[in-house]
């Protein structure tokens, strides 16, 4: 038995006193039982302090006792919060190995936490954080279904469980906090063209208009701190029957952004709701005919391949130009495409991509 066990078992019970009170005044458990109009179990098991002593058991024991049932509902009180103590402490200590793959920093950070990293608060909001009753439900419902059981093995990797947990259950949150209509996936399949109006103007407030109008279709749009060692560009996934797009601030370029958002849309649109797909994290079993798909589907919508076919055989930026205003994009996903196929170097035309800033829509408290 643990130390802190030894505290538990030694902590002072409200009914000690009862026990105390009822041998001086010469009564039997089973008296008291009586006397309260309650079973002999159940006065035993306020004595041994598993039933707690509620307002209308205190008001009962005044009368029988003779004691104040202030002095009860204190008395309990003052277990209660001992015992919560003692067991926050317990679940520290048993806990430990867990919190050290949890992302502490970087959810105090974000406003998610507020308890110091080395305090036994930290357990409780951790598992409050994830809606979690402990470390086995966290395991079953973040990791068992999203990694692959060599990645789950490995301890190379047991810091990027704790940040791709964290960053699922972001999304999660953030989720709630959007006003949705219900999900319909001609809405959102048509609201897709819409979109790529704003893909080739690019405005600045481009990340605003873009949850707006995915939820006007149902569809759950997210923006999300990259995690460190868990290097996530975006997830897809249905979460309690509602579409969720999740993708992070880790590329700063447009034409990066705009296809990592036209590839999560084509997950929504094209396969289950029970597949979920996490892109560059290197940790799960996806299924590569459907990451092809949804590439195709991202190149197709801002791009077709025919774009190759307008281009003179020595083009320049002037020209690129051109191509993005025929196909409707930005010039930025032509110099994309073109690197993309190698007909390019990457040094070619960065220059008209353009800075993606996501903090206005990240949640940073």
């Amino acid at each position: 038995m643990s130390k802190i066990q030894d505290e538990i078992e030694l902590l002072s019970k409200p009914g000690d006193t009862i026990l105390e009170t009822i041998e001086f005044l010469g009564m039997s458990q089973v008296e008291l039982a009586e006397r309260l109009g309650k079973t002999p179990p159940k006065v035993n098991d306020l004595i041994t302090g598993k039933e707690v002593i509620s307002l209308n058991t205190a008001l009962q024991l005044e009368k029988v006792l003779g004691i104040d049932a202030q002095f009860w509902v204190k008395r309990e009180l003052l277990y209660r919060e001992k015992l919560l103590k003692l067991k926050e402490q317990e679940d520290f200590e048993k806990y430990k190995d867990w919190l050290a793959i949890q992302p502490i920093k970087i959810l105090k950070s974000l406003g998610y936490l507020k308890s110091k990293p080395n305090s036994p608060e930290i357990v409780d909001e951790c598992l409050k954080f994830y809606g979690v009753a402990s470390p086995t439900q966290w395991e079953s419902v973040y990791i068992n279904q999203y990694l692959s059981t060599n990645f789950r093995k490995s301890d190379a990797h047991k810091t990027s469980m704790g940040g791709l947990a964290t960053f699922l259950r972001i999304g999660e949150i953030e989720m709630m906090n959007i006003k949705l209509n219900k999900y319909d996936k001609k809405v959102f399949k048509d609201s897709l063209i819409e979109i790529k109006e704003i893909v080739q103007s690019h405005p600045s407030d481009f990340a605003e208009k873009l949850i707006e109008i995915c939820a006007s279709s149902g569809v759950a749009l997210v923006f999300t701190s990259n995690i460190p060692k868990a290097p996530i560009s975006g997830v897809a996934r249905w979460v309690r029957g509602i579409p969720l797009i999740q993708l992070t601030d880790r590329y700063k370029s447009n034409d990066h952004f705009w296809f990592s958002f036209y590839h999560e849309a084509g997950h929504i649109l094209l396969h289950g709701k029970k597949d979920i797909f996490i892109e560059n994290s290197n940790n799960s079993e996806t299924d590569s005919t459907k990451e092809v798909e949804a590439n195709e589907f991202a190149r197709k919508t801002l791009l077709p391949s025919k774009f190759i076919e307008n281009l003179p055989q020595k083009f320049t930026e002037k020209d690129l130009r051109k191509i993005a205003r025929l196909y409707k994009t930005h010039p930025a996903i032509v110099v994309g495409q073109l690197q993309h196929l190698k007909k390019v170097p990457f040094s070619f035309g960065n220059n008209l991509k353009l800075k993606v800033d996501l903090s206005k829509v990240i949640k940073r408290d």
